[in-house]
């Protein structure tokens, strides 16, 4: 009777101490989230080839589709920087701001698995509406104000540290070509989210 006892003690304790390790773990995806990003932006098309800081934010809604499967939707805004043109420009600029400018609106879907309880994979994909500044890649090269509907993409990793905290690693393609001008750019980041 008494090893008894001390058995079903040990189990009570250790079934005691589950649901404390379990809160650390996430149990769902789904709900509404806030996230923001910043990392080095890149663009290599027509005369321009330079990196520059680029930060976005984003905030959306996922469904929990599975326990560990979330597909949802997003909205955001991001700023790619200001790039430079290549050296054959730099020496004598053809115009007085002869730098990139690219930031825009995004509008799309995302979806986030967990491969682990606390390690996951995400990708987004929409809407880039976006606005820019830039060099023409022709003969004449003439700097232009644009904007334009394109699309954006991305992938990244990371790890939850709670139900309502991330941070991860990313990366994002961005869209933007109008008119001779090529402001696609790419975006390696790091990223947080707080879902509520």
């Amino acid at each position: 009777m008494k090893k008894t006892l001390i058995a079903l003690a040990l189990v009570t304790a250790g079934m005691a101490t589950v649901p404390a390790f379990a809160q650390n773990a996430p149990t769902d995806n789904g709900g509404w989230f806030l996230g923001a990003k910043v990392g080095q932006a890149k663009l290599n098309k027509g005369p321009y080839d330079g990196n520059d800081t680029g930060y976005a934010i984003n905030g959306g809604y996922r469904w929990a589709v599975a326990p560990n499967t979330a597909l949802g939707v997003e909205a955001g805004y991001n700023d790619l920087g200001n790039i430079k043109l290549k050296n054959a420009f730099n020496s004598n600029p053809v115009v007085a701001n002869p730098k990139s400018k690219l930031h825009g609106w995004t509008f799309g879907v995302n979806g986030k698995y967990n491969f682990t309880p606390n390690w996951y994979a995400s990708a987004r994909a929409g809407i880039y509406q976006w606005k820019g500044h830039g060099l023409s890649n022709d003969q004449n090269p003439l700097y232009r104000s644009l904007d334009k509907t394109d699309w954006y993409s991305g992938v990244g990793f990371g790890y939850d540290f709670t139900n309502n905290f991330s941070l991860g690693l990313n990366y994002d393609y961005y869209q933007a070509k109008k008119d001779h001008v090529n402001l696609s750019t790419n975006l390696v980041s790091v990223s947080a989210e707080y879902r509520f």
